[in-house]
């Protein structure tokens, strides 16, 4: 089952301070969470990140899973050279019900990492093998991103986006879920709003979106 976690807010911690660890914490940057990178080493893109507040850094060799009690994360990634203390780490984390990925050991971990095709932040497309094999994942996104690029328009996005808006404003002034739903399609199924997003006009189109919704009954 491939889910997308919710992590606004969480207190994610990093164990290393490597390019696996860079590869992690690059997937987490916009998910407005706390990152916490630990390692007696971190390299140069994560020293910059720490520079410009986007994570913390504690300067400490991790030699086992006891700062899990300390610091009580709600995930904790483990990137370490070394299979006993990552090992310690996934058992001492599962033990105190947090959630826990290792790189070196996919099929341990409670999620996986999945290659991801995204498109603006707004349409992502996940590329997944059950952990069997993170390769053939990231060869999988490579061969099919051009075909995806293709097919979802910057017109999708920006359709999207006007839902978005509108959603928030029908379960302001919409009662009941139905009539809700009624009405988003019929955003979608509008064709004046259809030209405004093809002419680029998408304030127009958010206008004629909140019309819409005005004269809604």
């Amino acid at each position: 089952m491939i889910v997308d976690l919710n992590l606004q807010g969480k207190n994610i911690i990093v164990v290393g301070g490597g390019n696996e660890a860079q590869k992690r914490i690059n997937s987490l940057l916009n998910q407005d969470c706390h990152i916490t990178v630990i390692s007696d080493s971190v390299n140069s893109k994560i020293k910059s990140l720490a520079s410009k507040k986007k994570l913390s850094i504690v300067n400490k060799k991790i030699q086992d899973a006891k700062f899990l009690s300390k610091l009580k994360p709600d995930i904790v990634i483990t990137t370490t050279n070394d299979s006993k203390i990552n090992s310690n780490i996934v058992n001492l984390a599962k033990k105190r019900k947090i959630l826990v990925y290792s790189s070196d050991n996919p099929e341990e971990s409670d999620y996986s990492n999945l290659a991801i095709i995204d498109f603006e932040k707004i349409i992502q497309i996940a590329i997944f093998t059950g952990g069997r094999s993170p390769a053939m994942s990231k060869k999988l996104k490579a061969k099919s991103e051009d075909i995806f690029k293709k097919i979802i328009t910057k017109e999708d996005i920006s359709q999207i986006k006007i839902q978005k808006i509108a959603r928030k404003l029908a379960k302001e002034q919409i009662s009941t879920q139905s009539k809700r739903k009624e009405y988003l399609h019929a955003i979608l199924a509008d064709k004046d709003i259809d030209q405004l997003i093809k002419d680029g006009n998408l304030k127009k189109a958010e206008k004629r979106a909140i019309t819409i919704l005005r004269n809604w009954k």
